[in-house]
């Protein structure tokens, strides 16, 4: 590949014979479903989480313990992400993305379906928290090794000038993932009284997932792996331990891309399932409108999305990211104000906003990143960079936001974002502007 230029953003892509396109169109959607599927597997825990997980599964006696507690659970699977990136890292550098993202899609799916028969604290005692904890590990494994491979499945194989908008696809599958979770608590909540949906009701997003993984699977089988990967196949001084020679060679890389990442993922779950537990626990909205406004909102992040991708590849992704980082500042500072309003439609305006900025510092990471390492331990760089970050920056924020509401109110949690970040722009600041060119002329 050649390097990108500034004005690469309106031409075309190169090989443009029906083969290339239909190629390089299974390859996007591979990338968006799966992703899609990964990311609706976490998402109805998290909206579980917020909603009926405290006084199914833990049995302290204060409502306001058993959300913590809920949250402190949810954030089980950001301590097993490095984990799982690290170890499908390994073998996604050494053996393949296809057979590796197949891996991770498996475990990810089985883990979330085995939620959907859990026993809950009052059938089965400490045991039912124990399980729950442990399927959502198992789902923190499946995701640390999905959203490397499925970006570099995506930017790997992008043409000269199109890297960020390949990149974007992996990317959208978070908010159709969101979507889709959410939108089928609105639809099973409309349906089901109350009391049905905490008795059951609540199970049928988590086996339903079965379905979804089947679909990933038939198409991430009928894929074949990157050009890059075939080429570094043949070094033989590429057969050593990926995140050795990640320390050794990219450790300066691998800081800086970890801080980069950690505001996306701050905003995320702050305006998500923190958002949704606050609303409808303290402030008394109804859980319907609230998800109904999420829903809405999350269309925004979409949006921010695609329109990300094509700046990124009109000035460089990491512009695009520092651009982001400073529009996130504003929104920490507007979070207060705007939810002691306890207005759904103020709120409405401020997870809109929230979430568009989260599409500008989440949509060019999938460009970003793959950059900052080369081809031998890209798989295991980039992901160790997402997932770490999605620790610092999302990985308990739930859990640390309910915290912090008890002591200053949710103006304290608008200061979390700010300093997320300020954290994130160190980072980025400290990624070389000729980033880009190096991976063209490696990858």
């Amino acid at each position: 590949m050649t390097a990108i230029s500034a004005g690469s953003a309106g031409a075309e892509p190169a090989n443009r014979g029906g083969g290339e396109y239909r190629r390089n169109a299974k390859i996007l959607t591979a990338s968006l479903v799966g992703t899609a599927v990964e990311f609706y597997d976490f998402y109805v825990y998290a909206t579980a989480a917020a909603l009926v997980f405290g006084p199914l599964f833990f049995p302290v006696d204060s409502p306001s313990a058993q959300q913590l507690a809920a949250y402190a659970s949810f954030g089980v699977a950001f301590l097993a992400r490095p984990l799982g990136a690290t170890l499908f890292g390994h073998f996604g550098d050494r053996v393949g993305r296809k057979s590796t993202l197949v891996a991770s899609l498996l475990l990810m799916g089985g883990a979330t379906v085995l939620i959907g028969v859990l026993p809950t604290y009052a059938s089965a005692g400490w045991l039912a928290p124990f399980l729950l904890c442990l399927m959502r590990f198992s789902q923190g494994l499946g995701l640390g090794g999905e959203w490397g491979g499925a970006a570099l499945l995506a930017v790997e194989s992008a043409p000269p000038g199109w890297r960020a908008r390949f990149g974007m696809f992996p990317q959208l599958g978070a908010p159709v993932g969101f979507l889709a979770a959410n939108g089928l608590f609105l639809v099973l909540g409309s349906l089901l009284g109350k009391d049905q949906f905490v008795a059951w009701g609540w199970r049928i997003p988590f086996l339903l997932s079965s379905v979804l993984v089947g679909l990933g699977l038939w198409i991430r089988f009928r894929l074949v792996d990157t050009p890059g990967l075939a080429r570094i196949e043949a070094e033989e001084h590429s057969r050593g331990i990926p995140i050795f020679e990640l320390f050794r060679t990219h450790l300066r890389e691998t800081l800086a891309g970890t801080c980069a990442v950690i505001v996306c993922f701050a905003i995320y779950y702050l305006t998500t399932a923190f958002a949704l537990g606050y609303g409808t626990k303290t402030l008394g909205i109804g859980q319907q409108a609230f998800l109904g406004v999420q829903l809405f909102a999350i269309l925004f992040m979409a949006v921010g999305i695609v329109l990300a991708g094509y700046a990124a590849d009109r000035w460089s992704s990491r512009a695009v990211l520092i651009g982001g980082s400073a529009g996130s500042v504003i929104v920490g500072l507007l979070m207060g104000p705007m939810f002691a309003t306890s207005s759904l439609t103020v709120i409405a305006v401020f997870l809109s906003l929230g979430l568009f900025v989260m599409g500008f510092v989440y949509g060019p990471l999938a460009s970003l990143l793959p950059q900052l390492f080369g081809a031998r331990v890209r798989y295991t760089g980039s992901s160790i960079a997402f997932n770490v970050g999605g620790i610092l920056g999302g990985g308990f924020a739930p859990a640390i936001a309910q915290s912090l509401v008890s002591r200053g109110g949710v103006l304290y949690v608008g200061m979390y974002i700010c300093l997320a970040a300020v954290l994130s722009l160190i980072g980025l600041i400290s990624v070389s502007r000729h980033t880009e060119a190096r991976f063209s002329a490696a990858a």
